[in-house]
């Protein structure tokens, strides 16, 4: 660590830099020997793994606003975020303070002793750490690259969303969509409903889940989408809801979203009633601006929203910097002069 501890939230990015010699080790076994010593079997009263290469953080939004219509406390664990590292962690929508952060950050780094972390897993089990604490009653937590072993993968998802898959970090989860798809149902588990919102969705899909043995459901097969003159239309098999609103983003990659969310929420039995699904679809996602086309319907070409799949793989991020109006706590974590820093990889 050298002479000076780590004081604020960009002394710890810094420091979580020098953990490792590689700057992304996909594995599980380092990441699971400190979250027992962590003390950390599950996240939350009830939680979601969202997989896939594009549409994640549209997903996590959707199933986090559906768990708020039960009066439920929610987290969600998304990457990379747009400007401050805190955004990454939310508590009912609103960013984790520095002074929380910093105290998770000691946490990991005393229990880890000389295990080799990167910085993805470092602030994964920071993320994990400080959801567990909080006791919510609803954790949504995102994949940063690939699935199966992914440090995300560590938990047991009550439910696992797998949204649209791409030609994403290839090096790491194989030549195609094939090798890509089997990688991200890595996150499916036994008995727990599984769905593949994908509209092409490859075949090692849904052959992880019959290998597994996860309650799976497919788009186009067991649920899918319709469109109308007064909104879409969600089909799910048991029971159709029509007229639904067309989310913020307005092209149909957020519809196609929204779906698989619906469509995960309905086979846990979880969907709230019509008037909080509508607010859900509509609500900005976390990590998204609207666009010109906002509120619009799609249009027949579906419009990339990848942000190449590997939470901490964007070129810039800007990090360590504390939210306009965050709660300080009496922890010594302080303000650092922020700035843009180069993002690691994950």
């Amino acid at each position: 660590m050298g002479t000076t501890a780590p004081v604020t939230v960009a002394d710890w990015l810094d420091r979580q830099l020098q953990l490792h010699p590689a700057d992304i080790e996909l594995g599980l076994d380092r990441v699971r020997v400190v979250a027992a010593r962590l003390g950390i079997e599950r996240a939350a009263r009830r939680q979601l793994v969202v997989a896939g290469t594009n549409g994640k953080g549209s997903s996590v939004a959707v199933l986090e606003a559906l768990g708020r219509a039960h009066g439920w406390t929610t987290a969600t664990y998304t990457s990379p975020h747009l400007v401050h590292y805190n955004e990454r962690i939310r508590f009912d929508g609103e960013p984790v303070d520095d002074a929380s952060l910093c105290a998770a950050f000691e946490r990991v780094d005393a229990a880890r002793g000389e295990v080799p972390l990167t910085y993805f897993e470092f602030g994964t089990l920071a993320a994990l750490d400080l959801i567990r604490r909080a006791a919510v009653d609803l954790a949504v937590l995102e994949i940063g690259l690939g699935g199966r072993l992914d440090a995300v993968n560590i938990i047991d998802g009550d439910g696992a969303l797998v949204t649209a898959i791409g030609l994403d970090h290839m090096e790491y989860l194989g030549p195609d969509r094939a090798a890509i798809g089997r990688e991200k149902a890595g996150v499916f588990r036994a008995g727990q409903p599984a769905v593949c919102a994908d509209v092409d969705a490859p075949a090692t899909i849904a052959a992880v889940a019959t290998e597994v043995g996860a309650a799976y459901r497919e788009r186009g097969q067991d649920f899918d989408v319709g469109y109308g003159a007064d909104g879409w239309v969600l089909n799910l098999g048991s029971v159709a809801l029509d007229g639904l609103p067309w989310p913020v983003a307005g092209a149909q990659h957020a519809v196609d979203n929204a779906a698989g969310a619906l469509a995960l929420m309905d086979a846990l039995g979880w969907l709230p009633g019509r008037e909080a699904i509508d607010a859900a679809i509509t609500a900005r996602p976390g990590r998204q601006a609207a666009g010109p086309g906002s509120g619009a319907a799609p249009g027949g070409r579906r419009r990339s929203q990848s942000r190449g799949g590997g939470g901490d793989l964007s070129l810039a991020r800007r990090a360590g910097v504390r939210r306009p109006g965050a709660r300080r706590s009496g922890h010594a974590c302080r303000q650092g002069s922020g700035g843009l820093r180069r993002g690691p990889r994950g």
